[in-house]
């Protein structure tokens, strides 16, 4: 039976660890395609849509962060893929997290970038609540123009200022409605982390409002081996803002679970 989400699959599937990446909101795979390119000329490179963005089948009312999880653990199941390397950022990292909780020793390493990992606030759920019924009312353009200057730095690549601004008005917005709900539910994470042996990177953009760099500090704290990267001059993004600086950390990471273990 083919995967419920449409994704992309480069590299060579033998040889080192795979690398799974999970896009945050409203965006879709295309979000890292700085990642794919680079790392897809030497290991197996995966990146879904998430489930109502991007390509893949939008399912209404509410997506729960555990459904996501669940979804990428059954396309690597249809995939064949056995232990990998997740990475999530933003919404995505929270995904991660889920994910790393649910699918045990096949997470060989963890890559969290701008996001946290605190359980929802009640006044966040009002906001995520009131924000996906305007969603649905407006479309995603209004939101896209209000957002974009905290998605990116002011600095960034205009060419990377329109990609984000394309990725967020195309997404569906019952897709994304359903997934701010889900996430309004989602638990706290810090117990998933304390727990979480094996090795994570924490990435966060220096200017990012959205996630500060504190919310990286608190995650780097709890998870029992972590190190901690910071990318001068980048906001929520730094994968596209900054990717030569992001794809630098990434790799040294990668290069270091290698040399721990054989793959």
């Amino acid at each position: 039976m083919p995967p419920f989400l449409s994704y992309a699959d480069k590299g060579p599937v033998s040889g080192r660890l795979p690398l799974v990446l999970v896009h945050g909101h409203p965006f879709d795979r295309t979000m890292w395609d700085p990642q794919i390119a680079e790392f897809s000329a030497g290991r197996r490179v995966i990146a879904p849509d998430l489930r109502g963005y991007g390509a893949s089948p939008v399912t209404p009312g509410t997506v729960r962060l555990s459904r996501h999880a669940r979804d990428i653990g059954e396309l690597l199941d249809f995939l064949g893929v056995d232990g990998f390397v997740l990475a999530g950022l933003s919404m995505g990292g929270q995904i991660a997290m889920e994910a790393g909780d649910l699918l045990g020793d096949r997470v060989r390493g963890l890559v969290l970038a701008d996001t946290f990992a605190d359980p929802e606030t009640p006044e966040g759920r009002r906001a995520r609540g009131a924000m996906a019924d305007r969603l649905l009312a407006e479309g995603m353009r209004g939101y896209a123009d209000e957002v974009l200057e905290k998605m990116v730095a002011p600095c960034a690549d205009p060419r990377v200022k329109a990609h984000v601004h394309r990725m967020m008005t195309a997404t569906s917005p019952q897709g994304a409605a359903a997934s701010l709900r889900g996430r309004a539910e989602r638990p706290d994470y810090r117990p998933v982390l304390a727990r979480f042996t094996a090795p994570a990177l924490v990435v966060a953009g220096a200017d990012d409002t959205f996630t500060p760099v504190s919310d990286a500090e608190a995650m780097h704290a709890v998870l029992p081996d972590s190190r901690l990267r910071v990318v001068e001059k980048a906001a929520h993004l730094p994968n596209l803002e900054r990717p030569e600086e992001f794809n630098r950390e990434l790799a040294l990471f990668l290069e270091s679970l290698e040399t721990r273990e054989p793959v």
